[in-house]
């Protein structure tokens, strides 16, 4: 009677412990027990990653720093994307085998996929390290950029980057009914994060920012130095069901405003450089301020394929894959086109706006600086001889593949085959610019 107690406790514990994200952080910080452990022992054995019996981790971490402590449940060896998945374990990473979860963010496995291949006989390499934020997670194989020291146009050290350089482990971050956020007030009594959330009640609860980021004023403990946050969380929802392949449906997660500013808080000379295109030493246009053109709306929303404009339906204008914000913190707008469907008009607008997501993931993808598709050729697909579109399969010439196989550029598009492109389909920078 007595073993069988501790097997049902131990499976509470575990459920507890790894319950799925939007219930485990609910309630903005989660059980205590999940991340640390006071003695590190349950159960007469050691229960951190690596670390003996009796002793744990920083801040009595479960794992040997921050990041481990994330991974010991948002890692995991699946052969097919699940739950609140964002990191496949190493050993489903054998060559050829891509990542795959398939969250909005990214899966952080990508960052450990280094290919070498040849375009035009020279030798080249896509090293790992260049396909996203490259988190510090020792128990998982995660080290710092090789070659990145600080973030690109700011100075957050490369060396401590974890997930708690972007996320609160402690989930203090809370948003109110009228929309504005705090760390301190109101009791958080639901996440915020997806479209199945509980909203605000006014007086009596708020409820947690999306995705528990951290705010105004955030740094993590681990961090010495002033990098606090000077931008609060972005206003945005997802579907409660994200971590899927859009084979034949999207994930669309509703960016409202805020998440250009947001990045900025680290990578603050590209939001301030980024306002103004066309003119020398100035970038992309992002932020809040960064709406579209008309023109640019128009081209986005009849885009089909290269040298196709003849989309009408305001249902099928919108992609994952070029997505952009709305331009609004209205939740009960958000949480309605929050969806794993392609029916709700989702086309863009004057009132849109570009944001670094719109080309970046925001852990990591399967191409060079995290971006959602393929810059660096201009071509994505080719086609075989009947002329039906497909991924390049040469093992000789990586100009367009990048020494990637079909199946890791197939999953590198979450599941999209490639006649979802069409033959010969020039990157997506033309589902905005095709007439530009």
């Amino acid at each position: 009677m007595r073993k069988s107690i501790k097997v049902v406790l131990a499976a509470v514990s575990t459920l507890l412990i790894c319950a799925p994200a939007y219930a485990f952080h609910s309630g903005g910080v989660a059980e205590c027990e999940g991340c640390h452990t006071m003695h590190n022992s349950l159960d007469g054995a050691a229960n951190a990653t690596g670390l003996p019996q009796y002793q744990s981790g920083p801040f009595l971490l479960k794992a040997n720093d921050a990041s481990g402590s994330c991974l010991n449940c948002h890692n995991a060896a699946d052969t097919a994307p699940s739950s609140y998945h964002i990191s496949t374990d190493t050993s489903k990473l054998g060559p050829g085998l891509p990542p795959v979860e398939a969250t909005p963010g990214g899966d952080f496995a990508w960052l450990k996929k280094t290919y070498a291949f040849a375009i035009r006989g020279n030798a080249t390499t896509e090293d790992g390290d260049r396909h996203g934020h490259n988190i510090v997670a020792a128990d998982f194989g995660y080290i710092a950029d090789k070659t990145l020291t600080t973030a690109p146009g700011g100075t957050y050290p490369a060396a401590t980057l974890a997930c708690s350089s972007c996320h609160d482990p402690h989930g203090k971050y809370r948003r109110f009914a009228d929309g504005t956020q705090a760390t301190t007030g109101l009791p958080i009594f639901n996440s915020g994060s997806y479209n199945n959330s509980k909203d605000p009640i006014a007086g009596v609860a708020a409820v947690g920012v999306y995705r528990i980021l951290g705010g105004v004023g955030y740094q993590p403990k681990s961090l010495t130095g002033s990098y606090a946050f000077a931008n609060k969380a972005p206003d945005a929802v997802s579907p409660s069901t994200y971590n899927r392949l859009e084979t034949t449906g999207q994930t669309h997660v509703a960016y409202g405003q805020g998440m250009s500013e947001y990045c900025a808080n680290c990578h603050t000379e590209m939001l301030e450089n980024s306002y103004t295109s066309g003119m020398g030493g100035l970038v992309h246009p992002a932020g809040n301020a960064a709406k579209l053109t008309a023109p640019i709306a128009a081209n986005y929303n009849s885009y089909v394929t290269s040298g196709i404009m003849t989309n009408t339906d305001a249902t099928k204008a919108y992609s994952s894959l070029v997505p952009f914000e709305l331009g609004t913190a209205d939740y009960t707008v958000l949480k309605g086109l929050a969806l794993n469907t392609d029916t709700a008009d989702q086309s863009a607008s004057t009132t849109s706006n570009v944001s670094c997501l719109s080309c970046h993931r925001a852990h990591a993808s399967g191409f060079e600086s995290m971006t959602r598709y393929n810059l660096a050729n201009e071509f994505m697909t080719i086609a075989d001889t009947a002329g039906v579109a497909q991924y390049d399969p040469s093992t000789t010439e990586g100009k367009i593949n990048h020494g990637k196989n079909v199946a890791e550029q197939t999953a590198a598009y979450y599941g999209r085959p490639a006649t979802a492109f069409g033959p010969y389909a020039r990157d997506l920078c033309n589902k905005c610019h095709a007439k530009d």
